[in-house]
Parts: C-alpha cells; sequence; structure tokens
C-alpha cells in the first residue's frame, strides 16, 4: 500500500515525486519512461539555472534525483484505474498497486493524421519524435508534417542528420517562434513545401515515399525513408474517466490546489486544463499536487475539504 501513487514521468510527475519523497510518503511512480514530452525535444532553454541544456541531459539528473529521493519507479503502461472506497487500485500489463492517493500527470500524447499507411507503418519510418527516431535516418530523405514550433524545432535537429527534408506545412506561414522560423530559413538542405497537406503514406514493409496534395499545384509524390509527424499534442485520458471530470478537450478539471473533484484524486501538467503547457508550470503544479496530497492524508476523513473551482 502507497501513500501516493504519481502517473507519468515528465517534469510534473518528477516534481510530485520529489516533493512526496521530502514529506516521507511512500511513493511510487508509474511511466513508460522518465522525461514525458521532453523526449521530442533537442535542447531546454526556458527551464530556470540552465541558459541551455540537452534534453537527455535534464533526463538523466531528473531520473537520478527522483531515485536519490527514495521514490520507487516502475516503468510500465497503466491500462486501468479503480476506485475501491478509499484505496485506489492502478493495474498496468505487469501488476497491480494500491494507494491511498492518486497524482495523474501524464502529460499529452502525439496527434496522429489519420491517412493511409500512418499506422500500418508506425515504426517503419513513421515517427512522431524526432530526437527519438532521428538518428535512424542518418544521410537519408526525411519529411516532417506541421507547422508550429515543434515542426519546426524537428525539421532544424533532422537537417543536421539527414541529407534532405521536406517540412510540410497544411497553410502558407508558420506558428511558431520567429527564432525558429529563421533557423530553418537558413538550412540549406530544408526544403519548405507550404499549403499542402499530406494524403498517404507508402511502403512495403517500410516508408517509401508520400504523397501530399498542394492547393493549386494538385497531388505530388516525394521519395522519403521517413516522416516524422509533428501537428500538435492530446490529451489521453480514456483511463481515469469515470474517475475525474474532464473538460471537452479531455483534459483533466483541477482547481488552484491541483485537486479533482474526486477526493484523493489530483492532476498536474499538460494533461489539466491550464491554459499554457510549460515544463516550469507542469513541474510547479507537481508541487502543489504533492503538497495537496499530503495535506489531504493529514485531513479527517469525517471533515473533508470542499472542493472549488
Amino acid at each position: 500500500m502507497y501513500d501516493v501513487i504519481i502517473l507519468g514521468g515528465g517534469p510534473a510527475g518528477v516534481s510530485a515525486g520529489i516533493f512526496a519523497a521530502r514529506r516521507e510518503m511512500k511513493t511510487l511512480m508509474i511511466t513508460k519512461n522518465i522525461g514525458g514530452q521532453m523526449v521530442w525535444a533537442a535542447e531546454i532553454e526556458n527551464y530556470p539555472g540552465f541558459k541551455h541544456i540537452e534534453s537527455f541531459d535534464l533526463i538523466v539528473k531528473m531520473r537520478e534525483q527522483i531515485l536519490s529521493c527514495g521514490v520507487e519507479l516502475k516503468e510500465e503502461e497503466v491500462q486501468k484505474i479503480e476506485k475501491n472506497g478509499d484505496i485506489f487500485e492502478i493495474y498496468t500489463s505487469k501488476n497491480k498497486y494500491e494507494s491511498k492517493t492518486l497524482i495523474i500527470a501524464m502529460g499529452l500524447s502525439p496527434k496522429k493524421l489519420a491517412v493511409p499507411g500512418e499506422d500500418r507503418l508506425n515504426g517503419k519510418g513513421v515517427s512522431y519524435c524526432a530526437n527519438c527516431d532521428g538518428p535512424l535516418f542518418r544521410n537519408k530523405a526525411v519529411a516532417v508534417v506541421g507547422g508550429g514550433n515543434s515542426a519546426l524545432d524537428a525539421a532544424e535537429v533532422l537537417s543536421k542528420i539527414a541529407n534532405k527534408v521536406y517540412l510540410i506545412n497544411h497553410s502558407d506561414s508558420f506558428k511558431g517562434f520567429e527564432v525558429l522560423v529563421k533557423e530553418v530559413q537558413n538550412r540549406e538542405n530544408i526544403e519548405v513545401i507550404f499549403n499542402s497537406e499530406l494524403k498517404e503514406i507508402n511502403g512495403e514493409n517500410s516508408v517509401q515515399n508520400i504523397k501530399i496534395e498542394n492547393k493549386e499545384k494538385g497531388v505530388r509524390e516525394i521519395l522519403v525513408d521517413g516522416i516524422f509527424i509533428e501537428i500538435g499534442r492530446i490529451a489521453s485520458t480514456n483511463i481515469t474517466s469515470g474517475i475525474v471530470e474532464r473538460d471537452e478537450k479531455n483534459q483533466i478539471i483541477i482547481n488552484e490546489k491541483c485537486e479533482t473533484k474526486t477526493p484523493g484524486v489530483f492532476a498536474a501538467g499538460d494533461v489539466t486544463n491550464g491554459e499554457f503547457k510549460q515544463i516550469t508550470i507542469a513541474s510547479g503544479q507537481g508541487t502543489i499536487a504533492a503538497l495537496a496530497a499530503y495535506q489531504y492524508l493529514q485531513l479527517d476523513k469525517k471533515n473533508p475539504l470542499v472542493w472549488t473551482k
């Protein structure tokens, strides 16, 4: 029996783990990987204390810190959450865990385009993480789909690895930061294709070509060895259905203390209904959630706190 189980290993989950452990709560973190969405970034330039730091280096430091604090770590995928009286039961593909409180910090998952070939060739040239899979395409041709910061960052990273990068944007301009736009424009091996949409991903056992459609020029086939889909993130919170209240975007609704409407359940980070999604915000919410969970355990259960938005 744990005092708190934390679902997710990104900045929100790690911060929650640190502060829960410092309150001497018996703490378990369940996550597929430490770092969360940071694994999709090359460098972190907006984290206090570091002018810039490689995301991998920051992830290593976070992992070392939670383990040194005494947080128990299980790298598993959560499949089901159930509430049994005042106890929360977490089921993974391997085990069942029980806890008095729960902190949900699962972050966001990549959006899919739902085009032919995307699911069939996922992991065979179709990727959602340039930093994870980019090295597999050294001196090859790749495409990136998207027009925001994540797509611009992916194109810039891949331009250092691949010999050719096609950046496909459905509109006539980028939505990302100007500094990223300039970096992409200065890369000779990046070809920007505006006003175009991906229609098909083709190949037998791996990606061989893609078909895109330009609003004026029609359909074009491009030979590539890989394609990186960077069109944003969504909250994949179906396993929390019946446990917490969610908004129209499936984000978990919390109050200023990171409480959900279910006593004993807290949420933090990008998975919540906060307007801004940043590492520092996620980290702060993780801290709040852990302290609120500790406070909850000290309460007289006959007089619980009243949930307020």
